[in-house]
């Protein structure tokens, strides 16, 4: 009888415990956590959360940039940080399926991250300096076919989406790059404005102004559809490379011992912030979108995305 009463108040303890932790949270700043750089579109897409979700959450949301080795070093911070609903993982496709896909790293996306929700769908755009004279996607790769090696493509880092975006533009059209890889986008974007690099395939967001200034030429959205930020710009499919399909995409996560009834108040406050009109006229503006919203939807995401890009990287033989 005393083991058993002694059950009963441990349970009891757990459920107050848990009880008390929903209740009270958030009882300090939530931290959304970027694992690039400031300037280039994971900043933006979380500083255009920030907002909306505070107001939801009924608390403080700030962003930390904290870049370094492709998005790895924050990414595993978070995994192996504090399990308290806290500090929350700003995901992309890099740090969760490109880089897990090509080397060992300290987590496992399924085994230390839950899925909290999608924020931001852009596509990417194919851009080049206008001295190289290149007009099209056609122009593009019969330079690269008659000069291998010789045009240079900017990435965000190595096992960035951009970087995969070249990666996979080269195999679809049978050409080769020489690549040349930044700490981010933003950081890439003087030199290709001089000329010191060529090209770049980045979130059309960035590069639309540069576009529509003159200081760079789009050849193609890798979208399905073509950008309404650069409605005159055909898609790769339409250029005759349907296989050269990519996306920016980004969501957020919690450390996988989060406590449940944390989870489901980050995942409510999340689906509203995402609704609200404010958010979807900030998306818009950033050329932005949002198909799916929820925890589920984010983790079919992910899913699916990793079940594509395994043979592409697989075929490629990359190694970061």
């Amino acid at each position: 009888m005393k083991a058993l009463r002694l059950v009963s108040v441990i349970a009891g303890l757990i459920f107050w415990s848990c009880g008390a932790v929903a209740a009270e949270f958030p009882s300090k700043p939530v931290r959304l956590m970027v694992p690039y750089a400031a300037g280039g579109p994971s900043d933006a897409s979380a500083r255009l959360l920030t907002g909306p979700l505070s107001q939801s959450l009924g608390g403080t949301v700030y962003v930390e940039n904290r870049g370094g080795a492709g998005g790895l070093i924050a990414t595993e911070y978070v995994a192996q940080g504090e399990h308290d609903g806290y500090t929350l993982l700003h995901g992309a496709i890099g740090t969760l399926v490109f880089i897990p896909s090509t080397r060992h790293v300290q987590y496992e996306v399924k085994r230390d991250f839950i899925p909290l929700g999608l924020i931001w769908q852009s596509p990417l755009v194919l851009v080049v300096n206008p001295k190289r004279g290149l007009k099209s996607v056609t122009d593009f790769v019969a330079y690269a076919k008659a000069n291998p090696g010789k045009l240079s493509v900017a990435s965000a880092g190595l096992g960035t989406n951009t970087h995969m975006a070249s990666e996979l533009l080269k195999r679809e059209a049978g050409i080769d790059l020489l690549h040349v890889a930044y700490r981010s986008t933003g950081a890439a974007l003087p030199d290709l404005l001089s000329g010191q690099v060529d090209a770049t395939i980045s979130d059309v967001a960035l590069m639309a102004p540069q576009v529509q200034q003159g200081g760079l030429v789009a050849l193609a959205v890798t979208a399905p559809v073509r950008s309404p930020l650069l409605p005159e710009v055909p898609t790769m499919a339409e250029a005759g490379l349907a296989g050269a399909r990519t996306e920016n995409w980004y969501g957020l996560l919690a450390p996988s011992r989060t406590p449940p009834q944390v989870v489901a108040q980050l995942r409510t406050a999340l689906a509203d912030a995402v609704k609200t009109p404010e958010f979807h006229q900030s998306l818009t503006k950033q050329g932005a979108s949002l198909n799916d919203v929820g925890a589920d939807a984010f983790a079919t995401l992910i899913d699916n995305e990793t079940t594509r890009w395994a043979p592409i990287i697989r075929e490629l033989g990359l190694k970061f």
